[in-house]
């Protein structure tokens, strides 16, 4: 009896072993709403004009793909016209999570700008804090990304990949909830779906366009509009997330 019970618990024990295992998902695609609070992010008085209580917020959908290999975040395509576009950006980011390299296609003034270089490292503290996003348990984790900015993030550890919106990762698992510390920019997962994306889905192409390092990226923009009024704010949005 003894013996048969030892199996029984043996068999009960490799089962729930096999069934948390089988919950972890490796390959997928989700889809992040991010709203936007225009009041918060446009500071001087010129911008402002344009912000009204009802197109304060502003509300865009982004999918990211994934798989164990890398992942790709970017703009769902839309057909409606939006003459206020242009006062968010729209980046898009390759990771190669095998090499340790990204690709960030940047939007600036109408054009795109082409980033190669590694993956971002950056110092995360991870917190007790959880909540529950997508119906996934998530921890909370905050960057310091200087004296001034600090970032907010929710990851869980059942989407196996150290991916996430925005180009950020570096945590057991993927970034489920993204948000600046004013609460200006949040990002949150909308839709998890387990599936293996496509040679398309996991495409981003850079074409015959320049490619630069963050490095030169910076010294250029510096160069060309640091003398410019609004030159800060457009280094400020460009590189918020880099």
């Amino acid at each position: 009896m003894i013996l048969k019970a030892g199996i029984k618990l043996l068999i009960l024990i490799l089962c729930l072993g096999f069934n948390a295992n089988s919950q972890y998902i490796s390959s997928g695609k989700i889809t992040f709403e991010r709203r936007t609070n225009l009041e918060k992010k446009f500071t001087d008085q010129r911008m402002r004009r344009m912000v009204t209580e009802e197109n304060k917020i502003r509300t865009e959908l982004f999918s990211l793909y994934f798989n164990d290999t890398a992942s790709v975040f970017k703009a769902v395509p839309t057909d409606k016209v939006d003459d206020m576009a242009w006062m968010t950006t729209k980046n898009s980011y390759l990771q190669l999570l095998n090499s340790g390299k990204q690709i960030t296609v940047l939007g600036l003034m109408g054009q795109n700008i082409y980033v190669k270089d590694s993956l971002p490292t950056r110092s995360w503290r991870i917190t007790d804090s959880k909540r529950s996003i997508c119906g996934y348990d998530c921890r909370k984790a905050v960057y310091q990304k200087n004296d001034s900015t600090r970032i907010y993030a929710w990851y869980t550890t059942a989407l196996v990949p150290s991916v996430g919106p925005e180009g950020f990762c570096g945590l057991p698992g993927t970034i489920l909830g993204l948000a600046t510390e004013d609460g200006g920019i949040i990002y949150f997962a909308k839709k998890v779906e387990e599936m293996n994306p496509t040679k398309e889905d996991m495409a981003v192409d850079i074409g015959k366009n320049k490619v630069f390092t963050l490095n030169e990226l910076r010294i250029k923009i510096e160069k060309d509009y640091g003398n410019m009024p609004w030159g800060k704010r457009m280094f400020d949005d460009l590189f918020r997330w880099l």
